[in-house]
């Protein structure tokens, strides 16, 4: 039990904070448990069960990496994407939290393709880290199995990183809406440099890039930077002439896979931003993920194993530290306590004999068996000091 609570209870409380604040957690455990806890009660009972859900996840990376067991059978078509979102630290530092999702891609009635079944994998790490961390989220829906992959996400360098660890051969789309941001840029450019352009200008662009791809549209916008030269502009271009493979958007959904990102935007969002970026919030960096562990659990539908599990690991680590601080202490025997006894000068006038009972040294008199130290009632013996180390 965490401050007195049951499991029951402190998994409702803890799964209430994993939810909202810790004082609005608080608040409305009360209210439906009618137990009332402090707001460092439920702080601590649920950043210690999101380190206990942490420590298993790094533990099964490691078993991944070392075993290489077979990933369970998954999906046949999945989507695979990530994107980062913002986060307050103490100090005003402000910090990456990166996510990925990963999910089912399917066609509706009608034919629109849609991604569902979708999981979150979140953490604050550098890219090296967040990509081998992710390893136990992608392995648990089967990636590897799957007979086609697609990675649809914006241009950042360490995304391709991601997808070359996980699934070098998936198919890699840059996010429509990322490359229409661009194209919009250079228009604006263009018009801040006295150029004309029509007002369905943008909306036609992007019509023909999603529909005959961005080889016409890439010569366009080279003509218009060209006659209006700006280092802004030519940067832009070369941006999306660099990911031009990555822009075949007929192809792309002529194969029946999507080609915006909002799944991971939105998962930015719900996972992280709704509970770690509200007003006024600043998080110590240790703490964050813990409670993005938390947050997966929660937002994933996999709460009751994640407690079950992480309950079960803070019982071992609480009966591990128990057993190493009992090794740490080691046992007195009778003639070493005497020693010691000596040494500190804690043995009080000869006249009284000295008795060892239960791991605890008792004095007396023998004209007075119950006189001690500090004695406050006569007939009422006092402990005076206690060994639990104490052998025999």
């Amino acid at each position: 039990m965490s401050g007195g609570l049951t499991p029951r209870a402190e998994e409702t409380l803890v799964r209430l904070a994993s939810w909202m604040p810790y004082a609005q957690a608080q608040e409305l455990f009360q209210d439906l448990v009618g137990i009332q806890v402090s707001k460092a009660t439920a702080r601590r009972a649920t950043l210690s069960t999101g380190e206990a859900a942490l420590t298993l996840d790094e533990a099964e990376v490691e078993r991944l990496k070392q075993e290489v067991p077979q990933a369970p059978e998954g999906a046949d078509k999945q989507q695979l994407s990530a994107d980062g979102a913002m986060v307050h630290l103490v100090g005003g530092e402000w910090v990456e939290v990166k996510t990925l999702i990963m999910g089912e891609v399917t066609c509706k009635k009608r034919g629109e393709v849609c991604t569902q079944q979708i999981s979150t994998f979140s953490r604050l790490a550098d890219a090296e880290r967040f990509t081998q961390a992710s390893l136990v989220e992608t392995h648990r829906r089967g990636l590897e199995r799957a007979a086609a992959v697609c990675a649809v996400q914006d241009g950042a360098e360490w995304l391709q990183g991601l997808v070359d660890y996980h699934r070098a051969d998936a198919v890699r789309i840059l996010d429509f809406a990322h490359a229409a941001e661009y194209i919009n840029e250079i228009g604006q450019a263009v018009q801040a440099a006295g150029g004309r352009l029509p007002a369905t200008w943008l909306e036609a662009v992007l019509h023909r890039l999603k529909h005959q791809g961005p080889e016409r549209v890439l010569k366009h916008l080279a003509w218009l930077a060209a006659r209006y030269p700006s280092p802004g502009v030519q940067e832009k271009l070369a941006y999306l002439y660099k990911r031009e493979a990555h822009m075949q958007y007929p192809t792309y959904q002529q194969a029946g896979w999507p080609i915006g990102s909002g799944s991971v935007e939105s998962a930015n969002k719900v996972v992280v931003e709704a509970r770690l970026k509200g007003a006024g919030m600043r998080w110590e960096r240790h703490n964050v993920n813990p409670l993005l562990a938390l947050r997966n659990a929660v937002c994933n539908r996999r709460w009751h194993e994640t407690w079950q599990a992480a309950r079960r690991q803070r019982q071992q680590s609480r009966q591990q530290l128990r057993g190493e601080r009992i090794q740490a202490r080691p046992p007195l025997g009778r003639s070493a306590l005497w020693r010691q006894l000596r040494q500190q000068s804690l043995l009080v006038p000869a006249v009284r004999r000295p008795i060892i009972r239960g791991g605890a040294l008792w004095l007396s008199d023998p004209k007075r068996p119950s006189l001690q130290k500090n004695e406050t009632h006569p007939r009422m013996p006092i402990r005076a000091v206690a060994f639990p180390g104490i052998a025999g």
